[in-house]
């Protein structure tokens, strides 16, 4: 059961927030409040604000992903609780008014905690209400209160985590529209762009190679067969290839199109043009079954570059890798073209 925030830097940012707009609540409940408190119990309730805000200036200070790992966003809202409930204890205050404060950090934790830690710090704020209403009030008007505001703080809670849970699921979606390329299953340029980049910012040992595939007779297998068939086209080979590229090693990307990529970190340029065979003889080696039982021969033109373990230049390695694809098309396409190291 996890009890890590969902985004710490959010949680941080929101949680300073909260924690100083309750200070400032809590110091206004002390000034207005009508009920006699005694000595101690106002100085108990003033020397709250000051600790709120106190541990609003901490957070705001150190990092989120520390405080995070430490659990504090979750001590955080523990302790909210708990300093509630026993300050309703020690001024003698079950009134609704007094109670209300459990929201704060019920809400705070359900928008910005995991589903674990929300669970904990909605059960503590209920079982701390309860016992704080049993030590002021009869039990009859205790368990009254205690039904309601525990439904309510209940409520809130999980109708927060579930509108976060359909939040999340929504942006996981959007994330993999940008990432992984609806018709084939491959990544987009997108994500391929920033694989290639990662791997131009660090020196690996080998170097990167890029190769460049395009579908030979692409918009004859269109105008032959429809577009549908070409779409199956894609699909079927995006099967092929990635049976054949190991995902350990290597990014398979449809760049748009026809066009498909392949990322290669760590291999140099013998190795590359190897690989690239395979995936030519491959493609060769696996015809298309049509929607009418008949078989669809399919070629694809290969184009191959590679840069030096401490090169990062990624223009130039597309420059090249095009070029070189450019060149097995006009040289007959159905082959391997490797650019000039």
């Amino acid at each position: 059961m996890s009890m890590r925030a969902r985004e710490p830097e959010s949680a941080a940012r929101s949680g300073v927030l909260i924690l100083v707009v309750a200070a400032l609540v809590l110091a206004a409940f002390n000034t207005f409040q009508p009920l006699p408190y005694s000595v101690w119990a106002k100085v108990a309730a003033w020397s709250a604000v000051g600790l709120v805000l106190v541990i609003a200036g901490a957070v705001s200070l150190a990092p989120a992903d520390r405080l995070d790992r430490m659990g504090v966003f979750t001590m955080i809202a523990l302790g909210g609780v708990l300093l509630i409930c026993g300050l309703n204890v020690l001024t003698n205050d079950p009134s609704a008014a007094s109670q209300a404060f459990l929201a704060f950090p019920v809400l705070w934790a359900a928008s910005h905690l995991q589903r674990g830690a929300v669970v904990v710090v909605t059960g503590t704020a209920v079982l701390g209400d309860g016992v704080a209403l049993l030590l002021l009030l009869p039990v009859e008007a205790a368990m009254t209160d205690l039904v309601f505001f525990g439904a309510v703080l209940v409520v809130m809670a999980v109708m927060l985590v579930r509108a976060n849970s359909t939040q999340e699921r929504l942006v996981t979606a959007l994330q993999e529209q940008l990432t992984v390329d609806s018709l084939t299953g491959l990544a987009t340029r997108r994500a391929f762009d920033g694989a290639l980049e990662a791997a131009l910012s660090r020196s690996v040992p080998g170097g990167t190679a890029l190769v460049l595939i395009d579908v030979d007779s692409f918009k004859t297998i269109n105008d032959t067969h429809g577009h549908p068939v070409g779409d199956d086209v894609l699909v079927h080979l995006a099967t092929v290839l990635t049976g054949r590229v190991r995902a350990e090693d290597a990014v398979l990307s449809r760049l748009g199109g026809d066009e498909l990529a392949v990322l290669m970190p760590g291999c140099d340029r013998t190795i590359a043009q190897y690989r690239a065979q395979d995936l030519l003889q491959a493609v060769r080696s696996a015809p298309m079954t049509l929607p009418d039982g008949t078989l669809l021969a399919l070629s694809i033109s290969v184009g191959v570059a590679h840069v030096p373990q401490h090169s990062s230049d990624r223009r130039g390695l597309y420059t090249a890798a095009d070029a070189a694809l450019y060149e097995a098309k006009r040289a007959g396409r159905g082959r391997v073209s490797v650019a000039a190291t």
